[in-house]
């Protein structure tokens, strides 16, 4: 019994977790619980991991988080953790503090786990593209049947998001460098997919967040360098994914799992990550033509649009057609310029208001004509809102041929599966 291997706590620990439907918080519920742990929480709104927790039995509150909810709880709560965007003043934090509950945020709970249950940490960390990765790795090992313990950024076709196997020696984490969270850990192997600047508001400067990077990798006793070509063996070409971001990615994880195990021929681990079927909002597949994916950094946008040209080409589609939700306003005006070619190969896009979220006082918010006004193909932008009139011209493209992907990291990605599963143009319309 996992309870039997915590070194301070005779029996299952309770943990309250507050934000615990998003993709950073409820993967970890999903492995607490399958470790063992006492689970509940709350959020404010059913995130993407909601329909798991639920499914997993985990005891929750979606709504208003005033602390009476976690009041009820408070009996046998050993501890309580929060999210990187919960104020000092919170109602749940300040409640759980009163009752001289153990409070941190998610990477001191992870660094315990790994500490109790005896893990060695596979930490995928990057500007963009550790979801994909971090999920390969999980994906190669299950097939393979190798022992794994994970969380994973999102939502999983062939798994949960979080688990945590008895059996395993290793545990593989999409570390976030959000808020420095990454710099917590001291993992045994880590892959760094790139590195471009990116969360103005928590590094001020590229070099800030350049050596965020250095010291991390610097904390890895092995590192698996995106970077360096020389790493793995096999060719690009070896993997059979569309997308020559999706390929590299693909390599990163397989060097991965040959570092965890050297003894499976090199062959099987390409052909096995080869048959990767994706995961939630990465490239994902809403209906036929129409696909999901969470870029919203320039660089993530041209490899999106990059796998969405091949997947086009495969599937015999005229072209591919963009709609992009910017994500917050303090990413945009330092990265405005970098959008200039980000979006070359798009017949369309269509442009949406930007998703504000963590904004400093006292920036102004660039509106949509601005940002699209550098593109060196503005010509072919559109600015939109999730409208009726936007409903239509998609599904216009949809039965003309065209791939249409949706890029953001916001609310727009509810709204598109709704498109995708048929709703009326007027319904879409509210």
């Amino acid at each position: 019994m996992v309870g039997e291997k915590l070194k301070w706590y005779n029996g299952a620990m309770k943990v309250f977790i507050a934000g615990i439907t998003g993709t950073g918080m409820g993967p970890l519920a999903l492995f607490a619980k399958s470790a063992g742990f006492k689970v509940v929480g709350s959020d404010l709104n059913a995130g993407a991991i909601y329909d798991e927790l639920k499914r997993a039995g985990i005891k929750m509150k979606i709504g208003e988080q005033d602390g009476e909810f976690l009041k009820k709880k408070l009996k046998g709560l050993d501890w309580f953790v929060y999210t990187s965007a919960l104020p000092e003043d919170h109602p749940e934090l300040v409640v759980a503090r009163e009752a001289g509950v153990k409070c941190t945020k998610r990477d001191e709970f992870i660094q315990f786990l790994m500490d109790e249950l005896d893990l060695e940490m596979i930490a995928v960390a990057g500007t963009h593209g550790k979801t994909t990765t971090t999920a390969m790795i999980v994906w190669t090992c299950l097939q393979l049947g190798l022992p794994i313990s994970y969380m994973v950024g999102t939502t999983l076709g062939f798994a949960p998001s979080g688990a945590y196997d008895k059996k395993s020696e290793f545990f593989v984490y999409e570390a976030d460098e959000y808020d420095r969270n990454f710099l917590r850990f001291h993992p045994w192997v880590s892959v760094i997919t790139n590195i471009s600047y990116d969360h103005p508001d928590v590094y001020k400067k590229p070099r800030d967040y350049r050596s965020a990077f250095l010291q991390f990798m610097a904390q890895s006793d092995l590192v698996i360098d995106g970077r360096d070509e020389t790493l793995w063996s096999a060719g690009l070409d070896e993997y059979k994914l569309a997308g020559e971001v999706r390929r590299t990615d693909a390599r990163l994880a397989a060097g991965a799992v040959f570092s965890m195990a050297p003894y499976i021929p090199s062959g099987k681990i390409i052909d096995t990550v080869s048959e990767f079927p994706g995961v939630g909002r990465r490239f994902e597949r809403l209906a036929d033509g129409l696909y999901s994916d969470y870029a919203h950094h320039p660089e993530e946008i041209a490899a999106t649009i990059e796998i969405a040209k091949e997947q086009a080409e495969i599937d015999g589609k005229k072209g591919v057609v963009v709609v992009y939700e910017p994500h917050q306003n303090a990413r945009q005006v330092e990265l405005k310029k970098s959008y200039a070619r980000a979006f070359v190969g798009a017949e369309k896009i269509f442009w949406l208001p930007t998703y504000l979220v963590r904004e400093p006082e006292g920036v102004r918010i660039l509106s949509a004509e601005e940002l699209a006004a550098g593109l060196v193909n503005s010509d072919d932008v559109e600015i939109a809102e999730l409208s009726r009139g936007l409903a239509v011209r998609l599904r216009e493209y949809l039965s003309d041929g065209y791939l249409v992907v949706l890029m953001t990291a916001g609310p727009a990605d509810a709204w598109m599966r709704r498109l995708a599963a048929g709703e009326s143009v007027d319904e879409l319309a509210k």
